[in-house]
C-alpha cells in the first residue's frame, strides 16, 4: 500500500531545472519508495547496495552509466562517493553540447553525514536536496498540505486532521510515530523500532571514523531522546553519556545529518547579549524516541514526566515536516533571555515574526505571558498563536490565538 507523500510535486518541479535531484533523510522512511512510485517509464532503477552495480561504480564509472543509462534512479549512491564525478561530467558534457540536462539523475541515501562534502564538491549549482522525514499527520490522512503558515487567514482555510482532535488519539499518534513501515503494516512496534535501530547503528553508524564504540552511541541516542524538546548541552551529553565533548558535538552532528534530530536555533540579535544563544534539540520521529525512552504505551506517556516535551516535540516535528515536504527552508527560530523568559517558537518571514507557545492543554490559562518581551527587539510582530487542543481556531487576547494542533 503506497500512501502520496507531500513532497511529491515539488521534487517533480525541481526535476525540470536541476540535471541532479538528492532525496535524503533517515533509514526507512520511504524515500525509495517515493521516487519508484513518480518516476517515469524510462527511468531506471539502481541500488549500491547491490554489491555487482556498487562493484561496478567503483572500478567503472563510463561502464556503469552505459549499463544503466543516464536517466537513473541511484539508491544508496553514498556508498560510492567517486560516482559523483562522473555524474558531473555526463552533466556538464551534455550542457555544453545544448542539450536538455535536467532530471537525468535522482539519488537517494540515508547517510547524509558523509552525501552532503561529496555533493558540495562534486555538484554545486547543479544540485537540488530534498531532505524527507517519516509521514506527516496531514499525509497519513491523504491531506496535501503546504509549508506551515501561522498567519490566520491560512489556517482558517485549513480542514482539520481528525485523528489530532482529542488528546488521547494524539498520544497514540505520538507515540507510534510516522515511520511507513509501522503505518502501512502489520509489524509490531516493538519489533520494527529494535529491528531500526540495529541497522541504523550497524550499517549507518558502525564504519564511521567519529564513532568508536556502538555501546556508548547507543547510550547517547537514548541520552538524546530522553532530552527532546530541551537545550541542547554538550557537556551535559558528555558527562551522561561518558564522551568527551568533542565526541558529544560530532555525534549530534551524525543524528542531525541523518535525519534523526532537528536542532532549533535561538533568535538573537547582535545588539543585545541577553538572549541565550543555545540551540533546542528534537527528534524528528516521536515513536523512535518514545521507544528509546521505554515508555510502554500511549497512556503512560500521556500522563508521564516527559508528555509535555514529546507533545512539543510532536508539533515542531509537524511544523519542520511540512516545510520538507513543500520543498521550502526553514524560517523557524525559539526565544530565551537571560531571565529565563521563553517562547516555543518564531516563525520569521518578510511580514515580520510570529511568537508561537505549544500547550498540552484543551483551554490553557497561562499562556502567552512572555509574548510582549518580544518587543523590546524591535520587529514587527504579527498575531501570535497558542498552538494546543483546542476544538477551533477562537481569538485569546487582543493579539493572540488558540489554534488546534489539527490545523498544523
Amino acid at each position: 500500500m503506497y500512501i502520496k507523500r507531500n513532497l511529491e510535486q515539488a521534487f517533480l518541479e525541481a526535476s525540470t531545472y536541476y540535471p541532479v535531484l538528492v532525496l535524503c533523510g533517515q533509514r526507512q522512511v520511504g524515500k525509495s519508495t517515493m521516487l519508484n512510485a513518480i518516476k517515469e517509464k524510462d527511468r531506471r532503477y539502481v541500488t549500491l547496495d547491490d554489491i555487482t552495480a556498487r562493484r561496478l561504480a567503483e572500478n567503472d564509472p563510463e561502464l556503469f552509466f552505459e549499463t544503466y543509462g543516464t536517466k537513473l534512479i541511484i539508491d544508496e549512491f553514498q556508498r560510492v562517493p567517486s560516482l559523483l564525478l562522473e555524474i558531473k561530467k555526463i552533466v556538464d558534457e551534455k550542457s555544453l553540447s545544448g542539450e536538455n540536462n535536467n532530471g537525468m539523475f535522482w539519488l537517494s541515501g540515508s547517510q547524509q553525514f558523509r552525501m552532503m562534502k561529496s555533493i558540495s564538491e562534486s555538484l554545486a549549482g547543479r544540485v537540488g536536496i530534498f531532505p524527507l522525514s517519516s509521514f506527516s499527520q496531514s499525509e497519513l490522512e491523504s491531506i496535501n498540505r503546504p509549508a506551515f503558515s501561522p498567519k490566520i487567514q491560512d489556517l482558517k482555510s485549513k480542514p482539520p486532521i481528525k485523528s489530532l482532535s482529542s488528546v488521547h488519539s494524539a498520544y497514540e499518534k505520538i507515540f507510534k510515530g510516522g515511520m511507513p513501515k509501522l503505518n502501512t503494516s502489520r509489524i509490531p512496534r516493538e519489533r520494527f523500532f529494535m529491528d531500526y535501530i540495529n541497522t541504523y547503528i550497524e550499517r549507518d553508524i558502525h564504519d564511521l571514523e567519529q564513532v568508536g564504540k556502538l555501546n556508548e552511541f547507543y547510550s547517547f541516542l537514548v541520552f538524546i531522546a530522553a532530552r527532546t524538546g530541551q537545550e541542547l548541552k554538550y557537556d551535559e551529553i558528555a558527562k551522561g553519556v561518558g564522551i568527551s565533548a568533542p565526541t558529544a558535538k560530532s555525534w549530534v552532528s551524525i543524528l542531525e545529518r541523518s535525519g534523526i534530530i532537528f536542532i532549533l536555533h535561538p533568535y538573537y540579535q547582535n545588539i543585545t547579549s541577553r538572549l541565550v544563544k543555545t540551540p533546542k534539540v528534537y527528534f524528528l520521529d516521536t515513536g523512535l524516541a518514545s521507544y528509546l525512552c521505554r515508555w510502554p504505551n500511549a497512556e503512560t506517556l500521556e500522563n508521564g514526566a516527559m508528555s509535555g516535551a514529546f507533545f512539543e516535540t510532536f508539533v515542531i516535528s509537524e511544523i519542520v515536516k511540512s516545510y520538507y515536504n513543500a520543498g521550502k527552508d526553514l524560517n523557524l527560530y525559539y526565544y530565551r533571555d537571560i531571565d529565563k523568559k521563553e517562547i516555543d517558537l518564531l516563525v520569521a518571514d518578510a511580514d515580520g515574526v510570529t511568537p508561537i507557545e505549544i500547550k498540552k492543554a484543551k483551554n490553557p490559562s497561562d499562556a502567552g505571558r512572555n509574548f510582549p518581551v518580544l518587543k523590546k527587539l524591535n520587529v514587527p510582530l504579527n498575531p501570535a498563536l497558542i498552538l494546543c487542543m483546542a476544538d477551533e481556531l477562537v481569538p485569546y487576547s487582543k493579539d493572540s490565538w488558540l489554534c488546534p494542533i489539527s490545523l498544523i
